[in-house]
């Protein structure tokens, strides 16, 4: 009962805590006339993984190299996979030119490079702060971009102005800075309580902590991108709901696993079966994105079905690996001969025709 109250209470602290550090950063961003084009796609998408970062960060310190590998890479099929599918079942998702051009192949770069880095086993110090040089690298040309197309001009627009008097600016700015703070704190208290229940439920029901962060704690953490892209769904500002996804991906590969490879000295061990089930997953469901983002340049509510069920395997798939289920070589060849193939060829004809007609149309 404990650990379930443990586990409930570091959810609700990471969802609030990530909603106060996005509300103050995002507030922050503006009061110093930062484009909206760059609060999106790094201080939303960065502050919605913010629960990932103290969860892996917590799990990396205290020596959880499965909880902390497993969390990100299940985030990120998760974002994908759940997200994508969910928010286009509920309205089809537009995609910017921005993101099929830009952020879509940095997000594909970003789990090549985790790839090869992990092929060792090992993901050492030296190779978190080559990720982590990454992440500066892509946030800065971020920014440099945004400023070289001046869209600064319709940021100030949405700011503080600067008709506004010190004391009201100088009282917006600290309260900006006290959520982001109040925010960091939750976080930080949310992680502990909330990897500390997962382990625990891991060795209750005989699970191993890889599976555990690949599933619970990855959706757990993954909880600020769910309310954040479907709330911007039903908003109608369906470019969010895709460039929050593909941005926290980003973040959570370049900066996260970076920064907990160095605060480890032997860096994050790599498990043998991450290398040759899950992160050529995280790598095919990024390359899948591809075709989908190009068709008309929407996620359409079919092809959001798809990316659903695709996520629903993969959890069942799970669910019977940990569980040692005797149908699970039945469940594998059924998917690998029969629903990929099938679904790659449904992909691929919709990306063909949507070519087609752009031609036809020229």
């Amino acid at each position: 009962m404990l650990d379930v109250i443990k586990f409930i209470g570091g959810a609700i602290l990471l969802l609030y805590g990530a909603d106060l550090l996005v509300k103050g950063a995002s507030n922050l961003a503006k009061s110093f006339g930062i484009s909206s084009l760059v609060i999106g796609l790094t201080v939303v998408a960065f502050g919605t993984s913010a629960p990932e970062l103290a969860v892996t960060l917590n799990a990396s310190a205290t020596a959880k190299p499965d909880i902390a590998l497993g969390n990100v890479i299940g985030s990120n099929v998760f974002n994908i996979l759940f997200i994508l599918g969910l928010s286009a079942l509920l309205s089809p998702l537009f995609v910017s030119r921005q993101v099929i051009k830009s952020e879509l192949p940095v997000m594909i770069f970003a789990v090549i490079l985790l790839f090869i880095l992990a092929l060792n086993n090992v993901i050492d110090q030296f190779e978190g702060i080559l990720l982590l040089l990454s992440g500066i690298i892509y946030t800065v040309f971020t920014i440099w971009k945004s400023r070289k197309e001046e869209t600064l001009k319709h940021a100030k627009a949405e700011n503080i102005t600067e008709s506004s008097s010190p004391l009201t600016r100088k009282i917006y700015i600290l309260k900006s800075i006290f959520y982001a703070l109040l925010g960091l704190v939750l976080l930080v208290i949310g992680s502990n309580l909330f990897v500390d229940a997962s382990v625990n439920f891991a060795r209750m029901f005989g699970l191993s902590e890889l599976i555990i962060g690949l599933t619970i704690v990855s959706i757990g953490t993954s909880l600020p991108e769910v309310a954040t892209s479907i709330t911007a769904t039903f908003k109608g500002e369906k470019d969010i709901a895709v460039g929050n996804v593909v941005g926290s991906n980003i973040f959570n590969i370049v900066y996260i696993l970076g920064i907990s490879s160095l605060i480890n000295p032997s860096g994050l061990s790599v498990q043998s079966s991450l290398l040759y089930f899950d992160l050529p997953l995280l790598l095919f469901v990024s390359f899948v994105c591809l075709p989908l983002f190009f068709t008309g340049q929407e996620i359409s509510r079919w092809e959001g079905v798809l990316l659903f069920l695709f996520y629903l395997l993969y959890l069942a798939y799970l669910i019977m690996q940990s569980s040692h289920y005797s149908g699970i070589t039945f469940f594998n060849s059924t998917v690998l001969y029969f629903i990929l193939p099938l679904s790659l060829v449904i992909i691929g004809t919709s990306f063909y025709n949507a070519v087609k007609n752009k031609q036809t149309l020229k």
